[in-house]
Protein backbone atom coordinates (compact mmCIF):
# COMPACT_ATOMS: atom_id res chain seq x y z
CA UNK A 1 0.00 0.00 0.00
CA UNK A 2 1.35 3.42 -0.95
CA UNK A 3 2.26 5.65 1.97
CA UNK A 4 0.74 9.07 2.51
CA UNK A 5 2.99 11.85 1.16
CA UNK A 6 4.33 14.41 3.61
CA UNK A 7 2.26 17.51 2.86
CA UNK A 8 -0.46 19.74 4.30
CA UNK A 9 -3.19 17.33 3.16
CA UNK A 10 -2.26 15.07 6.09
CA UNK A 11 -4.05 17.49 8.41
CA UNK A 12 -7.23 15.90 9.74
CA UNK A 13 -6.36 12.39 8.54
CA UNK A 14 -8.11 9.82 10.72
CA UNK A 15 -6.53 6.40 11.22
CA UNK A 16 -8.48 3.19 11.55
CA UNK A 17 -9.33 2.38 15.21
CA UNK A 18 -6.79 0.06 16.83
CA UNK A 19 -7.67 -2.65 19.35
CA UNK A 20 -5.32 -2.68 22.34
CA UNK A 21 -4.96 -4.76 25.48
CA UNK A 22 -2.45 -5.22 28.25
CA UNK A 23 -1.95 -7.08 31.51
CA UNK A 24 0.31 -6.86 34.54
CA UNK A 25 3.29 -8.26 32.60
CA UNK A 26 3.15 -5.28 30.24
CA UNK A 27 2.83 -2.67 32.98
CA UNK A 28 5.64 -4.27 35.01
CA UNK A 29 7.93 -4.43 31.97
CA UNK A 30 7.20 -0.76 31.27
CA UNK A 31 7.96 0.19 34.88
CA UNK A 32 11.30 -1.63 34.70
CA UNK A 33 11.99 0.03 31.36
CA UNK A 34 11.70 3.50 32.91
CA UNK A 35 13.85 2.68 35.91
CA UNK A 36 11.48 1.41 38.62
CA UNK A 37 13.16 -0.95 41.10
CA UNK A 38 11.82 -3.44 43.65
CA UNK A 39 13.49 -1.50 46.45
CA UNK A 40 11.18 1.41 47.15
CA UNK A 41 8.86 0.82 44.16
CA UNK A 42 7.71 -2.75 44.71
CA UNK A 43 4.06 -1.82 44.08
CA UNK A 44 4.87 -1.12 40.41
CA UNK A 45 6.98 -4.20 39.62
CA UNK A 46 5.31 -7.00 41.64
CA UNK A 47 1.97 -8.49 40.64
CA UNK A 48 1.28 -9.33 44.28
CA UNK A 49 0.78 -5.61 44.89
CA UNK A 50 -1.76 -5.20 42.09
CA UNK A 51 0.47 -3.96 40.55
CA UNK A 52 0.09 -0.20 40.50
CA UNK A 53 0.51 1.29 37.02
CA UNK A 54 2.74 4.27 36.32
CA UNK A 55 0.68 7.14 34.83
CA UNK A 56 3.09 7.52 31.92
CA UNK A 57 2.23 3.99 30.78
CA UNK A 58 -0.49 5.94 28.94
CA UNK A 59 2.03 6.58 26.14
CA UNK A 60 2.20 2.84 25.36
CA UNK A 61 -1.40 2.10 24.31
CA UNK A 62 -1.96 5.76 23.42
CA UNK A 63 1.14 5.61 21.24
CA UNK A 64 -0.65 3.40 18.71
CA UNK A 65 -1.71 6.56 16.89
CA UNK A 66 1.88 7.71 16.67
CA UNK A 67 2.91 4.28 15.39
CA UNK A 68 0.15 4.48 12.76
CA UNK A 69 1.55 7.80 11.55
CA UNK A 70 5.06 6.37 11.32
CA UNK A 71 3.81 3.32 9.42
CA UNK A 72 1.49 5.16 7.03
CA UNK A 73 3.28 8.44 6.26
CA UNK A 74 6.21 8.54 3.86
CA UNK A 75 9.17 9.32 6.13
CA UNK A 76 12.58 7.90 6.96
CA UNK A 77 12.74 6.26 10.37
CA UNK A 78 16.36 7.25 11.01
CA UNK A 79 15.46 10.93 10.50
CA UNK A 80 12.67 10.87 13.05
CA UNK A 81 12.77 12.55 16.47
CA UNK A 82 10.07 12.84 19.11
CA UNK A 83 9.08 16.48 19.64
CA UNK A 84 6.47 16.81 22.39
CA UNK A 85 4.40 14.40 24.44
CA UNK A 86 1.43 14.80 26.74
CA UNK A 87 -1.25 12.63 28.28
CA UNK A 88 -4.38 13.17 30.35
CA UNK A 89 -5.98 10.46 32.47
CA UNK A 90 -9.71 10.24 33.14
CA UNK A 91 -9.01 7.67 35.87
CA UNK A 92 -6.10 5.50 37.01
CA UNK A 93 -4.85 3.00 34.43
CA UNK A 94 -5.78 -0.55 35.45
CA UNK A 95 -3.12 -3.31 35.32
CA UNK A 96 -5.33 -5.37 33.00
CA UNK A 97 -7.55 -3.87 30.32
CA UNK A 98 -8.57 -3.85 26.69
CA UNK A 99 -9.96 -1.07 24.57
CA UNK A 100 -9.80 0.80 21.30
CA UNK A 101 -7.60 3.73 20.27
CA UNK A 102 -8.93 6.45 17.95
CA UNK A 103 -6.28 8.68 16.39
CA UNK A 104 -6.01 11.58 13.98
CA UNK A 105 -3.40 14.02 12.70
CA UNK A 106 -4.10 17.45 14.18
CA UNK A 107 -0.95 19.33 13.09
CA UNK A 108 1.24 19.47 10.00
CA UNK A 109 3.93 22.17 9.90
CA UNK A 110 6.56 22.85 7.27
CA UNK A 111 9.73 24.05 9.01
CA UNK A 112 11.80 24.24 5.83
CA UNK A 113 14.42 21.58 6.48
CA UNK A 114 12.06 19.55 8.64
CA UNK A 115 8.39 18.78 9.13
CA UNK A 116 6.32 18.45 12.30
CA UNK A 117 3.35 16.11 12.52
CA UNK A 118 1.10 16.14 15.60
CA UNK A 119 -1.10 13.16 16.49
CA UNK A 120 -3.93 13.05 19.03
CA UNK A 121 -5.22 9.70 20.34
CA UNK A 122 -8.10 8.72 22.60
CA UNK A 123 -8.34 5.32 24.29
CA UNK A 124 -11.77 4.03 25.24
CA UNK A 125 -12.57 0.90 27.21
CA UNK A 126 -15.89 -0.54 28.44
CA UNK A 127 -16.18 2.32 30.96
CA UNK A 128 -15.63 5.11 28.41
CA UNK A 129 -12.61 7.32 27.79
CA UNK A 130 -9.63 6.17 29.85
CA UNK A 131 -6.92 8.50 28.51
CA UNK A 132 -5.92 10.86 25.75
CA UNK A 133 -2.45 11.48 24.38
CA UNK A 134 -0.79 14.02 22.11
CA UNK A 135 2.57 13.51 20.44
CA UNK A 136 4.51 15.37 17.78
CA UNK A 137 7.08 14.00 15.37
CA UNK A 138 10.02 16.14 14.21
CA UNK A 139 11.01 14.69 10.84
CA UNK A 140 14.38 15.94 9.63
CA UNK A 141 14.69 16.46 5.90
CA UNK A 142 10.92 16.23 5.32
CA UNK A 143 10.07 19.94 5.03
CA UNK A 144 9.90 22.20 2.02
CA UNK A 145 6.51 21.03 0.76
CA UNK A 146 5.00 24.52 0.83
CA UNK A 147 2.91 24.16 3.96
CA UNK A 148 2.39 26.62 6.81
CA UNK A 149 5.38 27.09 9.10
CA UNK A 150 3.26 27.06 12.24
CA UNK A 151 3.68 28.85 15.57
CA UNK A 152 7.08 30.16 16.59
CA UNK A 153 7.12 27.90 19.64
CA UNK A 154 6.99 30.42 22.47
CA UNK A 155 8.20 29.06 25.79
CA UNK A 156 5.63 27.59 28.19
CA UNK A 157 5.99 26.23 31.70
CA UNK A 158 9.36 27.89 32.25
CA UNK A 159 11.23 27.20 35.50
CA UNK A 160 10.60 29.68 38.28
CA UNK A 161 13.34 32.05 39.42
CA UNK A 162 13.74 30.33 42.75
CA UNK A 163 15.07 27.03 44.01
CA UNK A 164 12.93 24.06 42.97
CA UNK A 165 10.71 22.40 45.53
CA UNK A 166 12.29 19.05 44.72
CA UNK A 167 15.24 17.67 42.79
CA UNK A 168 15.45 13.98 41.85
CA UNK A 169 18.60 12.51 40.28
CA UNK A 170 18.77 9.05 38.71
CA UNK A 171 21.27 7.35 36.43
CA UNK A 172 19.61 4.88 34.05
CA UNK A 173 21.19 1.50 33.41
CA UNK A 174 23.51 1.26 30.42
CA UNK A 175 21.05 -1.32 29.05
CA UNK A 176 17.98 0.85 29.80
CA UNK A 177 17.11 1.31 26.12
CA UNK A 178 17.34 -2.42 25.47
CA UNK A 179 14.74 -2.97 28.20
CA UNK A 180 12.49 -0.05 27.27
CA UNK A 181 12.19 -1.05 23.60
CA UNK A 182 10.47 -4.30 24.69
CA UNK A 183 7.42 -2.15 25.49
CA UNK A 184 6.96 -1.55 21.77
CA UNK A 185 9.28 1.21 20.49
CA UNK A 186 11.54 -0.86 18.25
CA UNK A 187 13.36 2.01 16.54
CA UNK A 188 16.92 0.59 16.15
CA UNK A 189 18.43 4.06 16.57
CA UNK A 190 18.30 3.41 20.33
CA UNK A 191 20.32 0.19 20.27
CA UNK A 192 22.19 -0.28 16.96
CA UNK A 193 25.31 1.89 16.48
CA UNK A 194 25.25 1.37 12.70
CA UNK A 195 21.64 2.54 12.39
CA UNK A 196 22.34 5.52 14.68
CA UNK A 197 25.16 6.58 12.35
CA UNK A 198 22.72 6.44 9.40
CA UNK A 199 20.72 9.11 11.23
CA UNK A 200 23.79 11.27 11.78
CA UNK A 201 24.43 10.31 15.40
CA UNK A 202 27.69 8.97 16.75
CA UNK A 203 26.04 6.40 19.05
CA UNK A 204 22.63 5.07 20.10
CA UNK A 205 20.78 7.09 22.74
CA UNK A 206 17.85 6.64 25.08
CA UNK A 207 14.27 6.78 23.87
CA UNK A 208 12.73 10.16 24.59
CA UNK A 209 9.75 8.37 26.11
CA UNK A 210 12.08 6.44 28.41
CA UNK A 211 13.41 9.76 29.71
CA UNK A 212 9.78 10.93 29.95
CA UNK A 213 8.99 7.93 32.16
CA UNK A 214 11.92 8.72 34.48
CA UNK A 215 10.66 12.29 34.87
CA UNK A 216 7.09 11.09 35.46
CA UNK A 217 8.27 8.71 38.20
CA UNK A 218 10.11 11.57 39.89
CA UNK A 219 6.98 13.74 39.81
CA UNK A 220 4.73 10.89 40.97
CA UNK A 221 6.89 10.20 43.99
CA UNK A 222 7.45 13.84 44.89
CA UNK A 223 3.94 15.20 44.34
CA UNK A 224 1.68 12.17 44.82
CA UNK A 225 3.59 9.91 47.24
CA UNK A 226 3.61 7.26 44.49
CA UNK A 227 -0.20 7.14 44.32
CA UNK A 228 -1.20 7.01 40.61
CA UNK A 229 -4.81 7.86 41.49
CA UNK A 230 -3.64 11.41 42.29
CA UNK A 231 -1.81 11.98 38.98
CA UNK A 232 -3.95 13.44 36.19
CA UNK A 233 -1.77 14.83 33.37
CA UNK A 234 1.76 15.52 32.13
CA UNK A 235 3.28 17.36 29.20
CA UNK A 236 6.81 18.11 28.05
CA UNK A 237 9.05 18.89 25.08
CA UNK A 238 12.08 16.77 24.24
CA UNK A 239 14.98 19.20 24.09
CA UNK A 240 18.04 16.97 23.73
CA UNK A 241 19.18 13.35 23.76
CA UNK A 242 20.10 11.37 26.85
CA UNK A 243 23.19 9.27 26.24
CA UNK A 244 23.64 5.96 28.01
CA UNK A 245 25.55 6.71 31.20
CA UNK A 246 24.02 10.18 31.65
CA UNK A 247 22.22 11.12 34.86
CA UNK A 248 18.67 12.47 34.61
CA UNK A 249 18.10 15.38 37.01
CA UNK A 250 14.43 16.32 37.40
CA UNK A 251 13.58 19.67 38.98
CA UNK A 252 10.04 20.36 40.20
CA UNK A 253 8.37 23.65 41.10
CA UNK A 254 4.90 23.69 42.66
CA UNK A 255 3.01 26.61 41.11
CA UNK A 256 -0.54 26.20 42.49
CA UNK A 257 -2.56 23.55 44.31
CA UNK A 258 -2.45 20.53 42.03
CA UNK A 259 -0.08 22.08 39.48
CA UNK A 260 3.70 21.92 39.01
CA UNK A 261 6.37 22.73 36.43
CA UNK A 262 8.95 20.13 35.42
CA UNK A 263 12.42 20.60 33.97
CA UNK A 264 15.01 17.88 33.37
CA UNK A 265 18.68 18.07 32.52
CA UNK A 266 21.77 15.86 32.57
CA UNK A 267 24.76 16.07 34.87
CA UNK A 268 26.45 18.03 32.05
CA UNK A 269 23.77 20.74 32.24
CA UNK A 270 22.14 19.77 28.93
CA UNK A 271 18.38 20.40 29.03
CA UNK A 272 16.63 17.18 28.01
CA UNK A 273 12.95 17.88 28.86
CA UNK A 274 11.65 21.44 28.73
CA UNK A 275 8.26 23.13 29.07
CA UNK A 276 7.14 20.30 31.33
CA UNK A 277 4.10 20.45 33.58
CA UNK A 278 1.88 18.10 35.57
CA UNK A 279 -1.51 18.30 37.20
CA UNK A 280 -2.40 16.19 40.20
CA UNK A 281 -4.77 15.91 43.14
CA UNK A 282 -3.00 17.53 46.10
Amino acid sequence: MAKLPMNAKLLGHVFEPIEVSWDHKDTILYALGVGAKPEGQLDFVFEGKGPKVLPSFAVIPGGCGLAAAIENVDLRLEMLLHGEQSFTLSRPIPPRAKGRVYSKIIEVWDKGKAAIVGVESTLEDSDGVLLTTYASLFVRGAGGFGGERGPAGEARNTPLERAPDAVVSETPLLEQGAIYRLSGDWNPIHIDPEFARLGGFDAPFMHGLCTYGFVCRAALKTLCSDDPAKFTSMTGRFADRVLYGDTIITKIWKTAPGEAILHAETQKGNIILSQGAVTYIP
